[in-house]
């Protein structure tokens, strides 16, 4: 992969943990196993694919991209994810940074429209409290998102001000 310019996404471990964690609404569902013992296996590959992305981490070359598998009951948790590669895999969170944002432009061949901080592309940010090179459970702590520069922010509606009588 790394010879070819092959992009590598080992995105399963969100998807493992998301059957783990909310298995009660899965078990006995089509697809599923039937009992508890039959999730099991998800317990056994889950390390499995940590060693996978710490090996592959040692490959010279390899573009290791974060993307997602997302099933339902995982969606909004990504940071999850994000948090075990550099954690529970080994990897360097600047290069944990890079594989989510320029890295994956790249992979989906956006890379000239977003991606990156630079004149000409769609600045698409988040704001963190804290230094995720630090502490990568700062990406958990989301203070603002900036979308088409439109800065949103996850506040109580309470905070926010009255204008005209009306209250958002």
């Amino acid at each position: 992969m790394a010879e070819k310019g092959t992009f590598f996404d080992p995105q399963a471990g969100l998807l493992l943990e998301t059957y783990l964690r909310d298995k009660d609404q899965y078990l006995g569902t089509p697809y599923y196993p039937k009992t508890e013992d039959g999730f099991a296996i998800f317990e056994t590959v889950l390390p499995m694919n940590h060693e996978l992305l710490q090996r592959a981490t040692k490959i010279s070359g390899l573009k290791i991209v974060f993307g997602t598998d997302a099933v339902a009951g995982a969606h909004g948790r990504n940071a999850e994810e994000f948090i075990d590669r550099v954690r529970d895999c080994g990897v360097d969170p600047m290069s944990a940074m890079v594989s989510a944002n320029s890295l994956a432009a790249q992979a989906l061949g956006l890379a000239e429209q977003l991606g990156s901080i630079a004149p000409g592309l769609q600045a698409d940010i988040i704001a963190l409290a804290g230094d995720p090179l630090k502490d990568i459970t700062a990406v958990r702590r989301v203070v603002f998102v900036m979308k088409g520069g439109i800065v949103y922010k996850n506040v109580a509606a309470a905070s926010l001000p009255v204008h005209g009588g009306v209250q958002p």
